[in-house]
C-alpha cells in the first residue's frame, strides 16, 4: 500500500502492515492453549476455564461432530447468548471443518427457520429454554441434529445447587427423541481426538454472518478464516493488549460480529480473559469490572450512556479499564467524554460492518487524545485501505471535505454474500466493499460517517443528516436516548421528526418546545427540528444501535393512514 495520510497517527508500535498467519481460526487456540495453558480463558458467574480445559473440550465437541456426521463445509448453528458453551461450540464447529452461522437468541421461529434454511444448517446448538422455538421449526429444515445444553451446565457448583432450588436459573426439560443430544454428555462420551481436516484459510469459510436485514431480506456474509484471523490480530494491536494480561469485557454479543472478533476472537489470540455476561445488566457489568479489574472494553454507544447515567456508578470502582472502543452507531461526544472522566480510560470511536468482519476504523488509542479526532470514525487500520466516491455512480473518488460513500479493502472484507451473486456484485467492486455509508475524510485521513445513505432525510430539496441533529440533542441535559428520522409531509418531502427517551430525573419536566428551541439555536433552519415524540424506549438491535428503520416505518404507516 502506498502512502497514506494517517499513517502519521498511528501509535507507537502498530505497524503499516501486519504478517498475517495463514492458518485457520482455530489455531490461534491451539497456538495460545500451548503458550499459556493454565491461564483463564473464560469466566462465567466465577466459573473458570483455562485455556488447556477449553482447548481440550473443543477438541471433544468436534469428535463428537464428526461422529454426529458433520464434515468439512456443513453448517451449524449456534443459538445461545454470551456463555462458555458459544466459544466451545463455535471452536468445535471450525476445528472439524463447519461453518458457523450464529442466529440472535432474541429470534422468534419466522426468523429462525429463515436463517437455517437460507443457511442450509445441518445442526444447532441451543439452550434448553430455546429449543422450544427450534422444536416448532426443525422439521422445515435440514437439520438433523439438535444439541442442547443449559445455562447451569457452568456455573460454580454452589451457585447452581442455590439457582436450581431456588428458581432463579432458567431452565426447561427437554424430552430425548432422535436427533436430540445433550452437550455436557457428548463432551464426556467422546475423547479429545478430532479428525485431521485439511482448511485452505483464504477459500474456505468459517461463518455465515447475516446482516441485520435493514436493506430487506438478511444476507449471509461469507466469511473467510483468514478474513476473521486477519481482524482478531488486528484488533489486540490496535487495543493495544498485553499477552496474557488483558482482561476483557465480554457483554457485547457474541453472535455478532462486533463482539465475536473483538470480544471473543481477538482475545483468545492474545490470550485474554472474557468475563461473559449473557445479558444487559448495568449493575452486573459494573461489579465485574470492579470484580474482575477488566482492562478492555468494546462496546456500542448505547451501552457506555446507560452506564454513565445508572444512579449507583460512583459506588464502583472502574479504573482498571484502559482502552475502550465504540462502534455500531455513532458515539456522542458528551457520552465519551464523561465516560472517560468517570474510568479513566480512554474510548474512542471506530466503525465497521459485518461484511468487514467487522472493523476497518478507528481513533487511535492515545492517552494524551493528542491524534484522537472527537466525532470522527478515525483513520483506517494496519493493511486496509478507504476513500469516499460519489454516491450516485461509486467510480469517482472525492477530494477531502466532500460527503460520498465510504468504500473499503483489506484482508477482512468478505468473499461475497451466500447465494446472492447479484448483491455481491453490487456490494464488492473491482476489491472495494460498498459500504452504504454516506462519509468524508479530512487532509490527515480521518474519516467521519455523515450517515447512512438510506437514512437521509430530504427536506425541500436539502439534504439533512440524521446523526448531526442527534449530536445536538445529545448535548441536551435530559437527554438519555434520542434518533431522528424523516416524517413524510405533503409540502417539505420529509420534516425531521425527534424519538426522544428522557434521563429519569427529567421526565415530565421538559416540553418539546423546549428541545426543538435547543436545537433550532444550534442549526441553520432547514436543519431544525420539527416534530418531538418522548417515548420509555426506543427500538434497538441487539448490540444497542437504534433502529431508526423501524421509526421510519412507524411513520410511513400513520402517514398512508391518513
Amino acid at each position: 500500500m502506498s502512502e497514506k495520510p494517517w499513517f502519521k497517527f498511528y501509535p507507537e508500535g502498530i505497524p503499516k502492515s501486519i504478517p498475517y498467519p495463514e492458518v485457520p481460526l482455530p489455531q490461534l487456540l491451539r497456538d495460545t492453549a500451548k503458550k499459556h495453558p493454565d491461564h483463564v480463558a473464560l469466566i462465567f458467574e466465577d466459573y473458570k476455564i483455562t485455556y488447556r480445559e477449553l482447548d481440550e473440550l473443543v477438541d471433544r465437541f468436534a469428535t463428537a461432530l464428526h461422529d454426529l456426521g458433520i464434515s468439512k463445509g456443513d453448517v451449524v448453528a449456534l443459538f445461545l447468548p454470551n456463555i462458555p458453551q458459544f466459544v466451545i461450540t463455535y471452536y468445535g464447529i471450525l476445528r472439524v471443518g463447519g461453518i458457523v452461522t450464529a442466529i440472535n437468541p432474541l429470534y422468534k421461529e419466522r426468523e429462525v427457520e429463515y436463517q437455517l434454511n437460507n443457511a442450509e444448517a445441518k445442526a444447532i446448538v441451543t439452550l434448553d429454554i430455546l429449543y422450544p422455538t427450534v422444536k416448532k421449526v426443525w422439521k422445515k429444515t435440514k437439520v438433523k441434529s439438535v444439541i442442547i445444553t443449559s445455562l447451569k451446565d457452568y456455573l460454580p457448583p454452589v451457585k447452581r445447587i442455590l439457582g436450581t432450588l431456588l428458581g432463579k436459573i432458567p431452565t426447561a426439560k427437554v424430552e430425548r427423541e432422535p436427533g436430540v443430544y445433550f452437550l455436557k454428555e457428548l463432551l464426556a462420551r467422546y475423547p479429545p481426538e478430532p479428525p485431521k481436516v485439511e482448511i485452505d484459510p483464504k477459500e474456505d469459510l468459517a461463518v455465515l454472518q447475516y446482516t441485520g436485514g435493514t436493506t430487506g431480506v438478511p444476507k449471509g456474509a461469507m466469511l473467510t478464516h483468514y478474513n476473521l484471523v486477519a481482524n482478531a490480530i488486528g484488533a489486540m494491536y490496535w487495543l493495544r493488549a498485553r499477552e496474557a494480561e488483558d482482561v476483557h469485557m465480554g457483554v457485547l454479543p457474541l453472535f455478532h460480529i462486533y463482539g465475536m472478533t473483538t470480544v471473543m476472537n481477538s482475545s483468545i489470540y492474545g490470550a485474554g480473559t472474557v468475563v461473559l455476561i449473557p445479558r444487559f445488566d448495568p449493575e452486573k457489568i459494573l461489579s465485574s469490572i470492579e470484580k474482575y479489574k477488566v482492562t478492555v472494553f468494546c462496546g456500542v454507544p448505547t451501552l457506555y450512556a446507560v452506564l454513565i447515567t445508572h444512579p449507583k456508578i460512583d459506588e464502583y470502582n472502574l479504573r482498571s479499564i484502559k482502552f475502550c472502543i465504540s462502534g455500531a452507531a455513532p458515539l456522542p461526544p458528551e457520552v465519551q467524554k464523561r465516560f472517560m472522566e468517570l474510568t479513566g480510560a480512554v474510548l474512542v470511536e471506530g466503525y465497521g460492518l459485518t461484511e468487514a468482519s467487522p472493523v476497518t476504523h478507528a481513533n487511535p488509542l492515545d492517552p494524551t487524545m493528542k491524534t484522537v479526532k472527537v466525532g470522527t470514525i478515525g483513520i483506517p487500520w494496519p493493511d486496509t485501505d478507504a476513500k469516499i466516491v460519489d454516491p450516485e455512480t461509486g467510480t469517482k473518488e472525492l477530494p477531502p471535505g466532500e460527503v460520498g460513500e465510504l468504500v473499503v479493502k483489506g484482508p477482512q472484507v468478505m468473499k461475497g454474500y451466500w447465494k446472492m451473486p447479484e448483491e455481491t456484485k453490487a456490494t464488492l467492486r473491482d476489491g472495494w466493499l460498498y459500504t452504504g455509508d454516506l462519509a468524508t475524510v479530512d487532509e490527515d485521513g480521518y474519516f467521519r460517517i455523515v450517515d447512512r445513505k438510506k437514512d437521509l432525510i430530504k427536506y425541500k430539496g436539502y439534504s439533512v443528516y440524521p446523526r448531526e441533529l442527534e449530536d445536538v440533542l445529545y448535548e441536551h441535559p435530559a437527554v438519555k436516548l434520542c434518533a431522528v428520522v424523516g416524517k413524510p409531509d405533503p409540502v417539505a418531502g420529509e420534516i425531521p421528526k425527534a424519538f426522544i427517551v428522557l434521563k429519569p430525573e427529567y421526565e415530565g419536566k421538559v416540553k418539546e418546545e423546549e428541545i426543538i428551541e435547543w436545537v433550532k439555536e444550534r442549526v441553520a433552519p432547514y436543519k431544525r427540528i420539527r416534530e418531538v415524540e418522548f417515548r420509555r424506549e426506543l427500538p434497538l438491535t441487539t448490540v444497542g444501535k437504534v433502529l431508526r428503520r423501524v421509526l421510519r416505518e412507524e411513520e410511513l404507516k400513520k402517514a398512508k393512514a391518513k
